[in-house]
């Protein structure tokens, strides 16, 4: 909300009502009390909307003006009552378990926000069914930006009051409706006030149980979403049999930075197609293909031409079934992604023993900063070479390292790997857990982990689940424990 200083001639006779809204803005008593203070020692400086409501406020009779002050009371109470609190222009209602009644002391509180740009009541259940007085009152908040309604049991009614809202709310950038099945077989009754000229930027629909009637229809919309630049359509597996019609409405998003099909059940032939579509995205940043196993041997393709995204940050396939064909052509695409960030590789099975073709990726990524290969099948070998790059000042940037569930590494490589850990210099967390069903004794690299977390300024976290520390190592790391200034959690499967 602006904050513009101004000064009327009016301004004494405004006070008490700018601090009664000012008291409800921010929520909570100890706030109100500040607020209340800072008033009286600035002179008062009220944002644009206080000021323009209360000056709109002084000419209703008092029996008008006491019934607006008991409703600001009451909304007040209902949003302290929640823990929660309405500041500038974001609503957050997420996850408060709201019931009917309070959905309707909600509905109230509308009035009073009319420049609310962000309103989140995600993960409450009972929105569900009475989404209609919400979509009824969308005029009143006509400058809404951010709309999240994320798992709320929304029915069939409620979505086809959202699409005639929509019409209402020109502005809007982001919507999430995730985990909502009606959204399902229902998505041109939501999305059809989006025409050409929408603002919007940002459309989640993860796991809404889309059909493949639903791909068809939003991939003849995507051509009029030139401000689109974030389309997640994860955990909807029935959309592959239109992706041919996504992948053609993907072609006219130029301005696309995140793409996200987390397990959507991508066929080959699918594919293929996106193989054809992934190089004209050249504006993108992430990419989520994980939990795709199709793609395993039939995406040599689509991986090649990861090349033509010189922009790419996050790079998400774990758990693909990749082959070695389509690693080999992954590792070789991936020396071109000069600003990757993000590299999830996990549950590949054919990295392990098979790192070496990362080699060079390795080498060039000046920005990586995490690093996922959890039960990737590495090997002694594979650890070394990871220690190497270390050694040699590269991976710098690196925040986030999971090696976990990789027990085929003997205690040779793991000396070799916490012997060189601590050139991580901007490492957060780190992850070197067995599997559940496997339980071993830490060997003698324990003693160079330790010494290697004295060298590591910014860690927090280090993953050890199931294994066991014997008698001695228990001792150093309670001597650590007691030494150390800095709160670092060591999460091991116990003492022997």
């Amino acid at each position: 909300m602006s904050q513009t200083r101004k000064k009327t001639s009016s301004e004494g006779e405004t006070k008490p009502q700018t601090s009664t809204v000012n008291k409800f803005l921010r929520g909570s008593n100890a706030e109100s009390r500040k607020e209340d203070n800072d008033l009286k020692t600035s002179d008062s400086q009220p944002s644009d909307w206080i000021q323009k409501t209360a000056t709109s406020e002084t000419a209703k009779p008092l029996s008008s003006e006491m019934e607006w002050r008991s409703s600001m009371e009451k909304n007040e109470h209902f949003l302290q009552k929640l823990g929660k609190k309405a500041v500038n222009k974001c609503l957050d209602l997420n996850n408060c378990g709201l019931t009917t009644a309070d959905m309707k002391e909600m509905v109230a509180l509308l009035p009073f926000l009319p420049d609310l740009e962000e309103l989140d009541i995600s993960w409450n259940g009972f929105v569900g069914g009475t989404l209609l007085s919400i979509t009824q009152q969308m005029h009143l908040v006509s400058k809404l930006k951010i709309l999240r309604l994320g798992s709320c049991r929304l029915t069939t009614d409620d979505v086809q009051a959202l699409g005639e809202a929509f019409e209402m709310i020109p502005e809007l950038e982001e919507l999430n409706l995730s985990w909502n099945s009606k959204v399902g077989g229902n998505l041109p009754l939501i999305l059809q006030k989006f025409q050409k000229g929408s603002k919007i930027q940002m459309i989640e629909l993860v796991d809404c149980s889309l059909t493949s009637e639903d791909g068809t229809f939003l991939g003849q919309l995507l051509p009029m979403l030139q401000s689109l630049e974030v389309l997640d359509l994860s955990i909807n597996r029935d959309i592959v049999g239109s992706l041919n019609s996504i992948a053609q409405g993907l072609k006219s998003t130029s301005n696309l930075k995140v793409l996200k099909l987390h397990s959507c059940g991508l066929s080959q032939k699918s594919v293929k197609i996106l193989a054809q579509v992934i190089p004209l995205l050249s504006n993108l940043q992430e990419l989520d293909l994980s939990a795709n196993k199709k793609m395993g041997s039939s995406s040599e393709n689509l991986l090649s031409r990861l090349r033509f995204l010189p922009a790419l940050k996050s790079l998400v396939i774990n758990n693909c079934a990749f082959e070695s064909e389509t690693f080999t052509a992954l590792a070789e695409a991936s020396v071109h992604l000069s600003a990757l960030e993000v590299f999830n590789l996990s549950w590949n099975k054919c990295v392990g023993g098979n790192l070496k073709l990362l080699l060079e990726t390795l080498k060039l990524s000046m920005s990586l900063q995490v690093l996922r290969l959890s039960s990737c099948s590495l090997v002694t070998e594979d650890v070394a070479l990871l220690a190497s790059v270390i050694q040699t000042g590269h991976l710098a940037k690196l925040q986030k390292l999971d090696l976990s569930y990789n027990d085929s590494i003997c205690d040779a490589g793991w000396t070799m790997f916490c012997q060189n850990v601590r050139f991580l210099k901007e490492l957060i967390e780190l992850d070197i857990s067995l599997r559940p069903s496997n339980f071993r004794d830490c060997g003698q690299w324990f003693r160079h982990l330790l010494y290697a977390v004295t060298k590591l300024p910014q860690i927090t976290e280090i993953g050890m689940k199931r294994w066991i520390l014997p008698a001695s190592q228990e001792e150093e790391l309670e001597c650590f424990d007691q030494d150390k200034k800095r709160s670092i959690h060591f999460d091991h499967g116990g003492f022997q």
